[in-house]
């Protein structure tokens, strides 16, 4: 018997499985294909907006994607460095082929986790408690705790117009018996859907009709432990493209001829990821969308046609994609499609991933009806870790959302459920200040390091930084820019009045255009640039960050007010008859959960909450 089961060897698959083995519970991950094992079927990149910083929290509570991310980037790239640091956030271009080897690699090198190649059929429980999964050959494996990571692959069908048949992504088989043995457990599945863009020959390109976008010059990375030197030196350009009149000419006269809007397609595709036709529609005003060219691998000769995401019939693929410029002669080598497959109600889950319907069965990534690598491997690593807490009889590891992108994400799903696939957003977030790039390793190491993922070098060197930045503070505190100092002539060159009387180098900085560069050759402390930056943001924001911790100190009191799960929601007088069918639905288990269920109003939490006093006096 295994401690832990792991279906399914995508993004949530890796950091579950390795979360588990590396806690020291003997873990099994059970995939369709080892050789596809943390493949990137669709995008080569990781990281995004809101979705970089998931990354970065994953490294920081001792994930592995953020570490394999930055050592098989073929480019980096801060994006929004124009705006606030609430909503910065790293992307990089991947090596497809180097990243999922090198995660093969890790996953093979790891103590107490074992590959096992086989298809899964059924889920095994026994009076609402897990046994083990069922797989295609008879076998039962026995699991104290298993983890459903199954992505796309549930009862998926591929779709290019009226073309369709039952796959998974690239061609992989697709496990049709799954899905019903969940729904014969008692959960409800929909149906979800998604796409991906054409490939095409990288030297069949004319680049000299694109605009490049190259990388950054001075890279940040995913993870604390990467060196510059270890990383890409010579990074990949990608390159701008737009589409023209005469391809949305093209996709209007076929347009019912698309799986989409042909009736094919049963489920909901993704709102912030439209397939071409999509776009086409909903934004007939305008004359021209972006299209970026995104390099694959340095093994592969193909290039990524990011933002073409369609599933028109191959003849019509073939005649709009050369109405792009710099494509009018392009080789297409993998034509677009479009994918459709099962997902559970993620509201059917505790805060933990584990099910409310089955103990010891936890759920994560797309099947939980998100989307993206990020995403998936955020849910994975906290249903690896809280799927061993459990086991060792700890309390779970619950992120709030002032503390994580992955506690704001959990959350959403568990509360308001999703009828499309969801997409992490720095919107979605009410404490974005909170949860920057530059402090998910302040915000979430001391879990990392207690749930047992951050080694004990790391938590040091983590210690020691917090140091050097207390250190600098106190430097930034003391020192004082005087009448006559040099520094008074930097002041003056950013529009400032001479100093009359002295100015603290900690007041200095929270002045706009004062930067920490222009004071970083008079500073004793050593501190890397980037934990330089770090209080930087602190100093700069700090009347905003204060404000936004007050916040969320009410939030977590209304965390506090626990809601048992059998609690009668029909004792309870003057609920509207909306909260009081959305609160039975749900049963959320704190009055903060119950605040954010959509149709629970403000009157309905006061009740409530006069109601949970009244049971405990």
């Amino acid at each position: 018997m295994y401690d832990v089961c792991v279906i399914g060897g995508g993004h949530a698959g890796v950091e579950a499985a390795l979360a588990a083995a590396r806690m020291g519970s003997k873990t099994a991950l059970i995939t369709i294909s080892i050789e596809k094992i943390a493949s990137q079927p669709c995008n080569p990149s990781v990281g995004g907006p809101a979705k970089g910083i998931v990354v970065r929290e994953i490294d920081a509570l001792g994930g592995q994607m953020g570490i394999t991310a930055d050592l098989t980037a073929l480019q980096f790239k801060m994006l929004n460095t124009n705006k606030g640091p609430g909503v910065q956030s790293l992307r990089v271009q991947s090596d497809k082929v180097a990243y999922s080897e090198m995660m093969i690699d890790v996953i093979r090198k790891q103590e107490n986790l074992e590959i096992i190649e086989a298809m899964v059929e059924k889920v095994v429980a026994d009076q609402n408690k897990i046994v083990g999964v069922l797989m295609a050959d008879g076998r039962l494996v026995e699991a104290k705790a298993v983890i459903l990571t199954t992505g796309t692959y549930m009862s998926s069908k591929i779709m290019i117009s009226d073309n369709v048949r039952s796959s998974g992504p690239e061609g992989q088989p697709t496990t049709n018996k799954l899905s019903q043995s969940i729904r014969d457990l008692g959960f409800t599945t929909f149906r979800l859907k998604t796409g991906t863009p054409p490939r095409i020959k990288r030297n069949s390109i004319d680049f000299s009709k694109t605009q490049i976008q190259p990388g950054d010059a001075q890279p940040y990375f995913f993870s604390t432990t990467t060196k510059k030197e270890d990383v890409i030196q010579d990074q990949w350009p990608c390159y701008l493209t737009y589409t023209a009149k005469s391809t949305h000419d093209i996709i209007q006269l076929n347009l019912h001829r698309s799986s989409m809007y042909s009736g094919v397609v049963e489920g909901v595709g993704p709102r912030y990821c439209p397939s071409i036709e999509d776009k086409v529609v909903r934004f007939s005003d305008k004359e021209r969308h972006q299209i970026f060219l995104e390099p694959i691998s340095k093994s592969l000769d193909t290039v990524y046609v990011q933002g073409f995401s369609t599933s028109l019939p191959i003849e019509v693929q073939e005649k709009m994609i050369r109405t792009l410029p710099g494509l009018e002669n392009c080789v297409i080598t993998e034509y677009a499609y479009a994918i459709e497959y099962d997902a559970i109600e993620p509201t059917q889950l505790y805060p933990s991933l584990e099910t409310r319907l089955v103990e010891g069965l936890y759920c994560a990534g797309q099947i939980n009806g998100t989307s993206g690598y990020e995403e998936a491997a955020g849910q994975g690593l906290i249903a690896g870790i809280n799927a061993v807490l459990k086991i060792q009889g700890r309390e779970p590891l619950i992120l709030r959302r002032d503390e994580a992108y992955i506690g704001v994400m959990i959350d959403d799903l568990i509360t308001k459920g999703t009828l499309e696939p969801y997409r992490l957003l720095t919107s979605r977030a009410e404490y974005r200040l909170l949860l920057r790039h530059d402090n998910a390793d302040v915000r979430l190491s001391e879990y990392g390091y207690n749930v047992g993922l951050l080694s004990q070098e790391r938590y040091d060197q983590y210690l020691n930084r917090q140091k050097s930045k207390e250190m600098l503070t106190a430097e930034l505190k003391s020192k004082r820019i005087l009448p006559k100092d040099p520094l008074q002539k930097v002041l003056l060159e950013k529009g400032y009045a001479n100093l009359n009387e002295g100015l603290s180098f900690f007041d200095a900085l929270k002045r706009p255009n004062v930067e920490m560069a222009d004071l970083m050759p008079t500073i004793e402390t050593q501190i890397d640039v980037l934990d330089a930056r770090q209080v930087e943001i602190e100093i700069k924001y700090e009347g905003y960050i204060v404000k936004a911790k007050k916040e969320a100190l009410k939030l977590m009191a209304m965390e506090q007010w626990k809601i048992p799960e059998d609690f009668n929601y029909d004792t309870v007088a003057h609920l509207s008859i909306e909260g009081r069918q959305k609160l039975m639905k749900y049963r959320p288990l704190t009055i903060g959960m119950a605040s954010r269920i959509s149709g629970v109003n403000p009157s309905d939490i006061s009740v409530l909450l006069m109601a949970l006093q009244g049971n405990k006096s």
